[in-house]
């Protein structure tokens, strides 16, 4: 028997190993040829028109791996692309003799308010080129239209609607699901953190008035500036934009043409037709289009005659910050600060740039990372980009750079910290009957325990802790942004604040997006154009990035699929659970609809 067990595990294991191999080579086949076909370079013929439709979300960085959201089910990829390549894609196709306008052609698009805001200002660079951008869709939601608030022309489907009703913010609490699971939650806030609302879900069932007041601010100050976009664009007053919003006035495709936010109702093919007007062809040609993806592919027809050994390097924060190793969309202190030191070290980087799209996390982690930047800082000009987010831990990551950039929509400041420390002991001797009895070998050798509330002097101690952080990133802004102690504590106590009012308040230095913080980075170090882009940290290599995509991103997608919109809730609750330590964090959990 035993022989026959030896010789049964010895087949399965040798089973299994074949079936690791045969899944490996086949996995390696398709990478190789998906790589291949992103590799080769592409041309096109003159009177193109550069079709974007972009129906995966946009990040910062396009990945390398090529099975990211890679559909095993259908081979299709649904590979999202960053917004690195879709702004050199735009600056491509504006000297590209062979493109002759761009046909933006989406319903919805997956991305924050201060990414589209610097997509839209880059293809409004690209009409300065005379070329057209058409825009068409069945309907469109509010961040559709508002990038395609730039076309020359907006067409919509004669039955379509625009949904345009202004921004909302939603707080899911949960106090009362706490009360009923007897869960007591004893919180810590930096002194006279009002603003740091991400901890009341746990202890209110409402908003309270300092909260509500810093979301009204901040909505009104983003709502304001696409309104003032829209109505440059559009040729309709801002109160004229607020009154068809307040009204819903635009669910009728004739009141969307009347109201002049588009200028004609066709259908898709008649919309063809006039864009063959346009690039000349005639009736029974087809148009000649290129998906923007593919468009990647396409040689820039930029002289380059000379290829430069400086670099200015881009360096991705994106994500909530944690201590040790990160991920793509997860910034891990360990793994960003070692990211700076290596370009910080590189004799050919001659500048930094920092690219921030965080709400922030832990307190520790944030300053581990701030200790980079401020060596960094000491060799060559560091320059940080803020993108949707840069809140709280996002902002203690930046406020140590030279010069910082952020868009008008920008989420930044939240300038405070807090701790949550659960406590159980209800839910577990009450309702489930579960008890605990321990031994120390002192009088506070349990701090801190979460089956357990706090004794007046852990609460004491805790207190002075979150204290003495708030504090220290108090000084750190007012150092950094030579402003006072005192002035830096008003405009802080974990606020948000919108980057045009961060601008106004003197924590941003100017309002711009990626290529501006670039460009000024090159003049700091003297470039000029005499430089090239490096990316910081290194994407993972195929079968490492292949092992995760199988394990964590798939299992991610069914749940998405299972879940539908109650996964964002599920997202919020994960994330408070998973909360260890002081916490410089966003003030809540955000999306703008």
């Amino acid at each position: 028997m035993k022989q026959f067990f030896k010789f049964m595990f010895a087949s399965f294991a040798g089973t299994l190993l074949v079936i690791i191999l045969i899944f490996a080579f086949f996995a390696g086949m398709i990478a190789s040829v998906i790589s291949m076909s992103e590799q080769k370079e592409l041309s096109i013929t003159s009177h193109h028109v550069l079709v974007i439709n972009w129906k995966t979300r946009i990040l910062d960085r396009t990945p390398h791996n090529p099975f990211k959201d890679f559909d095993f089910n259908t081979f299709e990829t649904k590979k999202p692309i960053g917004l690195n390549d879709i702004l050199k894609n735009l600056d491509k196709a504006k000297i590209d003799p062979n493109i002759d306008g761009i046909f933006l052609d989406m319903e919805s698009v997956r991305a924050g308010i201060a990414t589209l805001e610097e997509i839209r200002n880059k293809l409004l660079d690209f009409k300065k080129s005379g070329k057209f951008i058409i825009s068409y869709a069945n309907g469109y939601d509010q961040k559709a239209y508002y990038l395609a608030s730039v076309a020359n022309k907006i067409y919509m489907n004669p039955k379509g609607m625009i949904l345009f009703k202004g921004l909302s913010v939603q707080v899911m609490f949960m106090k009362k699901l706490l009360d009923k699971l007897d869960v007591d939650i004893q919180i810590v806030r930096g002194p006279d953190n009002k603003y740091k609302s991400a901890v009341e879900p746990l202890m209110l069932d409402k908003m309270s008035d300092a909260n509500r007041k810093q979301l009204k601010v901040l909505l009104g100050s983003i709502w304001g500036k696409l309104l003032e976009a829209l109505s440059e664009s559009r040729h309709i007053s801002v109160a004229d934009l607020n009154k068809i919003a307040d009204n819903l006035e635009l669910t009728e495709a004739d009141t969307a043409l009347k109201l002049h936010f588009v200028d004609g109702l066709l259908y898709r093919d008649e919309v063809i037709a006039k864009l063959k007007e346009r690039t000349g062809a005639k009736n029974r040609e087809r148009l000649s289009t290129i998906d923007f993806l593919r468009y990647t592919k396409v040689k820039s027809s930029r002289k380059n005659t000379t290829v430069s050994h400086n670099q200015i390097a881009i360096i991705y924060a994106l994500g909530e910050i944690i201590q040790g190793k990160g991920a793509p969309n997860v910034i891990g202190s360990a793994t960003l600060a070692n990211a700076i030191e290596k370009a910080r070290t590189n004799k050919r980087v001659k500048a930094i740039v920092m690219r921030v799209n965080s709400p922030g996390g832990d307190a520790l982690a944030s300053d581990v990372i701030r200790r980079e930047v401020e060596l960094a800082k000491r060799t060559k000009p560091f320059i940080v980009s803020m993108g949707d987010v840069a809140a709280s831990g996002g902002y203690w990551i930046s406020t140590d750079a030279d010069f910082i950039f952020s868009q008008p929509t920008t989420i930044t400041g939240s300038i405070g910290v807090f701790g949550i420390i659960p406590n159980f002991k209800g839910l577990m001797n009450d309702k489930l009957g579960l008890t605990f009895d321990k031994v120390m070998t002192n009088e506070n050798s349990d701090f801190i325990d979460i089956m357990e509330p706090m004794n007046p002097l852990q609460k004491e101690r805790l207190n002075q802790s979150i204290t003495y952080i708030y504090e220290k990133f108090v000084k750190l802004v007012a150092n950094s942004r030579h402003l006072s102690e005192s002035y830096v504590d008003s405009i802080a106590r974990g606020r948000v604040w919108s980057g045009i009012d961060g601008k106004r308040i003197g924590l941003v230095d100017s309002l711009g997006g990626l290529q501006a913080a670039v460009a000024y980075a090159a003049k700091q170090a003297g470039l000029n154009n005499n430089y090239r882009i490096t990316e910081y940290p290194k994407q993972k290599e195929f079968f490492q990035q292949l092992i995760e995509q199988l394990n964590g991103e798939a299992k991610a997608r069914i749940v998405d699929k299972e879940l539908g919109f109650l996964k964002t809730y599920i997202d919020q609750i994960k994330t408070l659970e998973s909360m260890k330590g002081v916490q410089a964090r966003l003030p809540f959990f955000y999306s703008l609809n």
